[in-house]
């Protein structure tokens, strides 16, 4: 199972957590840009620990913190949200898609640069042309859950917008922030080369799997514990549900009987906080995204 929280990264959790809509695995790269350099008059780049500090303890940039700080200088990695959470770096308007959440995952990245840094007297114009030490290690982390390591709209080449709204809905992948529908940035410029990693498994066929309606389980779930000892609503499905549940140590077998009743309910809330959901995302009652990501792990297909 993939590391909800990046193996070696200082962990600064800012709370907040929200789950994705599902879809596409995506990653989108960002860089800092908290400077306006330029090849003339290049200017020291920021230390890391004004922005980890800026994104874990302002309020204002708690408001528009990403996954994941990177300092490509020193290989330096924070992480403010888990993975299957939303965070919060992209523009987000009403009534659109939800970018920050437009995916199974949308793990952000802000890479500390700015063009024309100077670190230790050297100038930097682009990131890549940084050391991007702890990139193969950030790489691999997002590629586990599901992020192909390519750009789907193309490699980031110069600050530019090549926004397309069909593609962000279809295509998973890496978006650099100029990509991304609703959002006016033009970053990150550049992005190091993607390093040798395994392609993620194929999943298998949905046709040989059996399928979950999440509209049944939800009803199950508001009915079932309200009702008489042993009322079941869409049994079979429960079924499916409760014996995952089981698998995963979570709720006894003599409690998986296709009631989605108060054990049940209890158990699935338990498995909402061990993906990272706290608060009323950690009800009991299942959103699609745990419940795809249970189903994906104990060989069922969530449907609407």
């Amino acid at each position: 199972m993939p590391e909800l929280w990046m193996p070696g990264a200082q962990r600064l959790d800012i709370g907040g957590h929200a789950p994705t809509d599902g879809g596409p695995a995506k990653a989108i790269g960002h860089i800092t840009w908290d400077k306006n350099a330029t090849e003339a008059k290049p200017i020291a780049l920021v230390p890391y620990e004004n922005l980890r500090d800026y994104f874990s303890k302002n309020p204002s940039g708690r408001a528009v913190a990403p996954h994941i700080l990177w300092d490509p200088f020193t290989g330096r990695i924070c992480q403010f949200f888990p993975a299957n959470s939303r965070s919060l770096s992209l523009r987000d308007l009403a009534g659109g898609t939800r970018t920050n959440r437009a995916g199974s995952v949308v793990i952000q990245v802000e890479a500390l640069f700015f063009p024309y840094c100077k670190v230790d007297g050297k100038v930097y114009a682009k990131l890549k042309d940084t050391p991007c030490k702890g990139w193969p290690e950030l790489q691999a982390w997002v590629h586990s859950w599901g992020v192909p390591n390519n750009w789907a709209m193309g490699t980031p080449d110069g600050f530019k917008s090549r926004r397309s709204a069909s593609t962000w809905a279809s295509k998973p992948g890496w978006y650099a922030h100029g990509d991304v529908p609703e959002n006016d940035h033009t970053d990150p410029g550049s992005w190091p080369a993607f390093v040798g990693t395994t392609a993620p498994s194929k999943p298998t066929p949905t046709a040989s799997k059996p399928k979950v309606s999440l509209a049944h389980v939800i009803a199950a779930a508001r009915r079932d514990p309200a009702a008489t000892q042993g009322h079941t609503t869409h049994k079979n499905e429960v079924l499916l549900v409760e014996k995952a549940l089981q698998a995963e140590g979570l709720l006894a077998k003599q409690w998986v009987d296709g009631s989605f009743g108060t054990k049940t309910l209890t158990a699935y809330a338990a498995l909402q906080r061990r993906y990272g959901y706290t608060g009323k995302d950690a009800d009991g009652i299942p959103g699609r995204a745990s419940l795809e990501r249970l189903g994906d792990k104990h060989g069922f297909t969530v449907t609407a």
